[in-house]
């Protein structure tokens, strides 16, 4: 059956410009869901699957997600771990410090960061421990300290572009910054919208009033991929989306992104989520049911 996220009002109290909540017992209390506020949540013990967007990986002790505005998700615990969840859920909306407040210069690294966020992005590295220690800091105080460290884990992971990963697939597609978004914007628009037909390099050049060379160097320094592997990783991504949220036979999904045949669906889905369309459906399902 279909599996729609469902939308979650976060509560925040009168006192608090942001919520943090410690999540402990035998799940998350949470199912396939999503809200407008942006989230970071530390897993200080937890054992399961967590599913982002599209992504579904492993969920192990100390695991960092930082999640964009309305971004589907849901952290499932493994009902056989033995252990239960302990974790720190922050869940903030930028604009409560004001509409302009990310728009300062001071403040650009940052408001890349929450762009970006759009795709869920996983922290790793020796970053994964200075966030930590900021979550449960965020946890222990109150008043104007608490919303510092808030900032202050934004600031640690604006700069921290190595230990960052995006989860989601280019099916997501991140808020574009640069200074040609107009062109970028009109080049991922026809992708989109011609998923099921052949795109090739040269309208996309015309698109963007480029040679190809130059379309081609452009491209791939704007989402450090190749146009092939671009459309693969969309036409996977909204494969992904229909095989949790429709009823659809995987024959049908397969046309409806743009795949020819079956073998090379498959061959293409595995390329990019490691498993095959069934294997995927019957795991997102078996996820995103839990609590």
């Amino acid at each position: 059956m279909p599996m729609k996220p469902v939308f979650e009002k976060v509560p925040k109290r009168d006192w608090e410009s942001f919520h943090c909540e410690i999540v402990r017992g035998r799940d998350y209390g949470t199912r396939w869901h999503f809200h407008p506020e942006f989230q970071i949540t530390l897993a200080i013990e937890s054992s399961g699957h967590r599913v982002v967007g599209d992504n579904i990986a492993p969920l192990t002790d100390g695991d960092i997600v930082l999640l964009g505005a309305n971004l589907p998700h849901v952290w499932h615990q493994d009902e056989n771990a033995g252990k239960d969840v302990h974790a720190i859920i922050a869940r903030f909306d930028p604009q409560t410090l004001g509409a302009d407040f990310f728009k300062l210069p001071e403040l650009d690294g940052i408001r890349r960061l929450l762009e970006k966020a759009s795709r869920g992005l996983e922290v790793r590295g020796k970053t994964r421990g200075i966030i930590a220690a900021h979550m449960r800091r965020i946890a222990e105080t109150e008043g104007f300290a608490r919303l510092l460290e808030l900032l202050a884990i934004l600031h640690v992971l604006s700069e921290a572009k190595s230990d960052v990963k995006p989860l989601s697939s280019a099916g997501y597609t991140p808020k574009l910054e640069s200074a040609d978004q107009g062109r970028m914007q009109r080049v991922c628009d026809f992708i989109h919208s011609h998923l099921t037909e052949d795109i090739d390099r040269a309208q996309l050049a015309k698109l963007a009033h480029l040679s190809e060379g130059a379309f081609s160097r452009f491209f791939h320094s704007r989402t450090g991929k190749t146009v092939p592997e671009y459309v693969n990783e969309v036409r996977v991504g909204r494969a992904c989306r229909m095989l949790a949220e429709d009823a659809l036979n995987i024959t049908d999904i397969a046309m409806d992104c743009g795949y020819r045949n079956l073998a090379n669906f498959n061959r293409r889905f595995r390329q990019v989520t490691s498993m095959t369309p069934s294997e995927y459906r019957s795991k997102f399902r078996g996820a995103a049911g839990g609590r």
